[in-house]
C-alpha cells in the first residue's frame, strides 16, 4: 500500500459493501446497523491509534461513488450518536459517583459528631449503623468514579476516534 502509516492507517478488504452492514437488516446504506464483526474488527485496529484512517478495499468493478458517500455518512451518524451517548453515561456515572462520596463524606462526619455526644440509646443505634453506610457510600462513590468509569471509557474512546476518523474507499485488484 502506498503512503501506509500504521500509526494511523486501519486496512479493511471488503468483498462488496454489504460487509460493514448486518446481514438481517434490509434497510438502505443510510439507516442500516453495522456489522459486529465490523465493529469488532475497528475495535481491536483502532486499540493503539490515537487517529484513525478507514481505508476499504473493495473490488474496482463493485464500486459505486454514491453509496460510499452514504456509507461514509452512515458511519459517521453512527459513531456520533454512540459517542454522546457514551458521553452521557460517563458523565452520569461519575456524578453518581461524586453523590456517593460527598454523601459517604456527610455521614462519617456526622456519625463521629454524635459519638461524642452523650445521647439517648436510640441515637447511638442509629449512630452504629449509619458510620459504616458512610464508609461504605465513600468507597463506592470512589470506586464508581475511579473504575467504573473507566470500564466505560474504553468504548467513549473508541467510538471519539472512529466519529473523527477520515474514510476512504479504495480498489483493490
Amino acid at each position: 500500500m502506498e503512503n501506509y502509516n500504521p500509526k494511523k492507517d486501519v486496512p479493511l478488504v471488503l468483498n462488496s459493501y454489504d460487509d460493514l452492514f448486518s446481514n438481517f437488516d434490509p434497510r438502505p446504506y443510510s439507516q442500516r446497523a453495522l456489522s459486529k464483526d465490523f465493529l469488532s474488527e475497528c475495535q481491536k485496529a483502532s486499540e493503539d491509534k490515537d487517529k484513525i484512517k478507514l481505508n476499504f478495499f473493495i473490488p474496482k468493478n463493485k464500486r459505486e461513488s454514491l453509496k460510499e458517500e452514504k456509507i461514509k455518512k452512515r458511519l459517521k451518524e453512527h459513531f456520533y450518536k454512540h459517542f454522546l451517548s457514551n458521553q452521557k453515561e460517563l458523565f452520569k456515572i461519575k456524578t453518581i459517583g461524586a453523590v456517593w462520596f460527598i454523601l459517604g463524606c456527610v455521614l462519617i462526619v456526622l456519625t463521629a459528631f454524635f459519638m461524642e455526644r452523650e445521647t439517648s440509646f436510640l441515637i447511638k443505634v442509629l449512630v452504629n449503623i449509619a458510620h459504616p453506610g458512610g464508609w461504605f457510600f465513600l468507597w463506592e462513590g470512589l470506586a464508581k468514579i475511579l473504575i467504573h468509569s473507566k470500564e466505560k471509557k474504553e468504548d467513549y474512546n473508541f467510538n471519539r476516534k472512529m466519529k473523527e476518523s477520515e474514510i476512504f474507499f479504495l480498489s483493490n485488484k
